[in-house]
Protein backbone atom coordinates (compact mmCIF):
# COMPACT_ATOMS: atom_id res chain seq x y z
CA UNK A 1 0.00 0.00 0.00
CA UNK A 2 2.66 2.89 1.31
CA UNK A 3 6.44 2.77 1.31
CA UNK A 4 7.87 2.40 4.79
CA UNK A 5 9.55 6.04 3.97
CA UNK A 6 6.10 8.15 4.00
CA UNK A 7 4.57 6.01 7.36
CA UNK A 8 5.12 7.23 10.98
CA UNK A 9 5.05 4.25 13.06
CA UNK A 10 2.85 5.31 16.39
CA UNK A 11 2.75 1.87 18.23
CA UNK A 12 2.24 -1.35 17.70
CA UNK A 13 -1.07 -4.04 18.30
CA UNK A 14 -0.65 -6.58 21.13
CA UNK A 15 -2.11 -9.56 22.67
CA UNK A 16 -5.84 -9.84 22.11
CA UNK A 17 -8.23 -8.91 24.82
CA UNK A 18 -11.29 -11.15 25.69
CA UNK A 19 -13.17 -12.91 22.77
CA UNK A 20 -14.76 -10.64 21.06
CA UNK A 21 -11.55 -9.38 18.83
CA UNK A 22 -10.18 -6.86 21.04
CA UNK A 23 -6.42 -6.01 21.46
CA UNK A 24 -3.98 -4.25 24.17
CA UNK A 25 -2.50 -1.45 22.28
CA UNK A 26 1.11 -0.02 22.49
CA UNK A 27 1.72 3.57 22.05
CA UNK A 28 4.07 5.69 21.33
CA UNK A 29 2.56 8.96 20.97
CA UNK A 30 2.85 11.52 24.30
CA UNK A 31 -0.30 10.20 25.60
CA UNK A 32 -1.26 7.13 25.52
CA UNK A 33 -4.44 8.05 24.13
CA UNK A 34 -3.08 10.34 21.67
CA UNK A 35 -2.53 7.33 19.27
CA UNK A 36 -6.51 7.23 18.57
CA UNK A 37 -6.32 11.00 17.55
CA UNK A 38 -5.59 9.79 14.25
CA UNK A 39 -7.62 7.50 11.66
CA UNK A 40 -7.30 5.44 10.05
CA UNK A 41 -4.04 3.13 10.84
CA UNK A 42 -2.00 1.45 8.95
CA UNK A 43 -1.03 -2.07 10.10
CA UNK A 44 1.47 -4.32 8.88
CA UNK A 45 0.60 -7.75 8.23
CA UNK A 46 3.00 -10.25 6.94
CA UNK A 47 5.43 -7.49 5.34
CA UNK A 48 2.21 -5.86 3.90
CA UNK A 49 0.71 -2.09 4.90
CA UNK A 50 -3.12 -2.38 5.01
CA UNK A 51 -5.91 -0.20 5.96
CA UNK A 52 -7.82 -0.31 9.30
CA UNK A 53 -10.01 1.70 11.26
CA UNK A 54 -10.58 1.78 15.19
CA UNK A 55 -14.41 0.91 15.82
CA UNK A 56 -14.05 1.66 19.51
CA UNK A 57 -11.65 1.66 22.51
CA UNK A 58 -11.54 2.11 25.89
CA UNK A 59 -9.13 2.10 29.07
CA UNK A 60 -8.04 -0.82 30.43
CA UNK A 61 -6.43 -0.37 34.00
CA UNK A 62 -3.39 1.26 33.08
CA UNK A 63 -3.90 -0.07 29.37
CA UNK A 64 -5.81 0.57 26.81
CA UNK A 65 -7.09 -1.65 24.20
CA UNK A 66 -9.22 -1.46 20.81
CA UNK A 67 -11.47 -3.10 18.75
CA UNK A 68 -10.98 -2.90 14.99
CA UNK A 69 -13.36 -2.70 12.15
CA UNK A 70 -13.24 -6.54 10.82
CA UNK A 71 -12.05 -8.19 13.87
CA UNK A 72 -14.48 -10.36 15.80
CA UNK A 73 -12.99 -12.96 17.36
CA UNK A 74 -9.81 -13.69 19.59
CA UNK A 75 -8.65 -15.59 16.74
CA UNK A 76 -8.60 -12.67 14.82
CA UNK A 77 -7.31 -10.67 16.91
CA UNK A 78 -4.42 -13.32 17.69
CA UNK A 79 -3.39 -12.84 14.01
CA UNK A 80 -2.62 -9.48 14.44
CA UNK A 81 -0.11 -9.37 17.41
CA UNK A 82 2.68 -7.22 17.42
CA UNK A 83 1.77 -5.95 14.01
CA UNK A 84 3.05 -2.25 13.72
CA UNK A 85 0.59 0.71 13.91
CA UNK A 86 1.43 3.38 11.45
CA UNK A 87 -0.40 6.34 9.64
CA UNK A 88 0.64 8.60 6.60
CA UNK A 89 3.41 11.18 7.05
CA UNK A 90 0.86 13.87 6.29
CA UNK A 91 -1.42 13.08 8.80
CA UNK A 92 0.73 14.34 11.48
CA UNK A 93 -0.59 17.49 13.31
CA UNK A 94 1.22 20.87 11.73
CA UNK A 95 3.56 22.35 14.41
CA UNK A 96 4.27 25.80 15.22
CA UNK A 97 7.99 26.91 13.89
CA UNK A 98 9.45 26.40 17.14
CA UNK A 99 8.47 22.84 17.95
CA UNK A 100 9.68 19.69 15.72
CA UNK A 101 9.00 15.95 15.40
CA UNK A 102 12.02 13.82 16.82
CA UNK A 103 11.86 12.22 13.49
CA UNK A 104 12.49 15.26 11.30
CA UNK A 105 15.08 15.70 13.98
CA UNK A 106 17.38 12.52 13.44
CA UNK A 107 20.20 12.90 10.46
CA UNK A 108 20.36 16.30 10.99
CA UNK A 109 24.04 17.52 10.99
CA UNK A 110 24.92 19.37 14.67
CA UNK A 111 27.48 22.42 13.86
CA UNK A 112 28.45 24.94 16.71
CA UNK A 113 28.23 28.85 16.39
CA UNK A 114 32.68 28.66 15.94
CA UNK A 115 32.43 26.51 12.99
CA UNK A 116 32.84 23.04 14.51
CA UNK A 117 30.86 19.64 13.25
CA UNK A 118 30.05 18.17 16.74
CA UNK A 119 28.37 14.62 14.00
CA UNK A 120 24.89 14.14 13.68
CA UNK A 121 21.93 13.31 15.32
CA UNK A 122 21.31 9.95 16.23
CA UNK A 123 18.74 9.45 18.69
CA UNK A 124 16.32 11.88 20.67
CA UNK A 125 16.21 11.31 24.59
CA UNK A 126 12.96 12.21 26.56
CA UNK A 127 14.15 13.29 30.28
CA UNK A 128 10.93 14.93 31.38
CA UNK A 129 12.17 18.72 31.60
CA UNK A 130 13.44 18.49 28.23
CA UNK A 131 14.77 16.28 25.34
CA UNK A 132 18.49 15.52 25.00
CA UNK A 133 19.94 15.31 21.50
CA UNK A 134 22.19 12.15 21.32
CA UNK A 135 25.08 13.49 18.84
CA UNK A 136 26.99 10.66 17.20
CA UNK A 137 30.40 11.94 16.69
CA UNK A 138 32.33 12.15 13.35
CA UNK A 139 34.91 9.58 13.35
CA UNK A 140 37.76 11.86 13.08
CA UNK A 141 36.45 13.96 16.26
CA UNK A 142 39.11 15.84 16.85
CA UNK A 143 38.40 16.05 20.28
CA UNK A 144 38.06 12.10 20.68
CA UNK A 145 34.35 11.77 21.35
CA UNK A 146 32.15 8.94 19.59
CA UNK A 147 28.58 10.97 20.67
CA UNK A 148 27.98 13.87 22.55
CA UNK A 149 24.22 14.54 24.67
CA UNK A 150 23.00 18.55 23.59
CA UNK A 151 20.29 19.28 26.01
CA UNK A 152 17.45 20.44 23.40
CA UNK A 153 16.51 24.16 24.91
CA UNK A 154 15.89 26.45 22.34
CA UNK A 155 17.89 29.80 22.74
CA UNK A 156 20.47 28.89 24.89
CA UNK A 157 22.16 26.18 22.97
CA UNK A 158 20.02 25.05 19.99
CA UNK A 159 20.46 28.63 17.99
CA UNK A 160 18.73 27.41 14.94
CA UNK A 161 16.94 24.27 12.97
CA UNK A 162 16.44 24.06 9.56
CA UNK A 163 14.94 20.93 8.86
CA UNK A 164 15.29 21.63 4.90
CA UNK A 165 19.12 21.38 5.16
CA UNK A 166 18.78 19.31 8.02
CA UNK A 167 21.24 21.54 10.00
CA UNK A 168 20.83 22.49 13.56
CA UNK A 169 23.32 25.36 15.00
CA UNK A 170 24.31 25.14 18.88
CA UNK A 171 26.13 27.20 21.51
CA UNK A 172 27.64 23.96 23.01
CA UNK A 173 31.87 23.38 23.42
CA UNK A 174 32.85 20.74 21.40
CA UNK A 175 34.78 19.30 24.32
CA UNK A 176 31.95 19.06 26.84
Amino acid sequence: MSSDQELVVLGKLGSSHGIKGWLKITSYTDSVEGIFDYSPWLIKEQGVWREVKVAQWRFQGKAVVAELEGVATREDAQMLTNCEIAIKSEQMKELDDSEFYHRDLIGCEVTNINGYNMGTVDQIVATGSNDVLLIKANAKDAFGKAERMIPFVPEQFIKQVDLQGKQILVDWDPDF
